[in-house]
């Protein structure tokens, strides 16, 4: 079985001075589901009480879901600047 935290210890992170996706809190403190919380992989959104949430990128996986799954339209979503964001290894 293949335990998918444990692999991803072994990715690394490069990160940009600025974040590669943009909340637009404004959107964000309309929103009542907060599917971002769960849907998530690497838990780069936490509740907070003023601006609906917290984004944290520098544990970022990249997978757009958090993109997918804001149906307000709230997040501005790049991929990060050539050689920065995460490096997957698997050994």
């Amino acid at each position: 079985m293949v335990d998918i935290s444990q692999r991803l210890k072994f990715s690394r992170y490069r990160l940009d001075r600025q974040a590669h996706i943009e909340v637009d809190y404004v959107k964000c403190r309309r929103c009542t589901h907060r599917a971002c919380l769960t849907a998530c992989p690497a838990q780069c959104y936490l509740a907070h009480a003023e601006n609906g949430v917290l984004f944290n990128y520098e544990g970022c996986l990249e997978c757009g879901t958090c993109y997918v799954i804001c149906d307000l339209g709230a997040l501005k979503w790049n991929y990060p600047k050539g050689g920065c964001g995460v490096n997957y290894r698997f050994a």
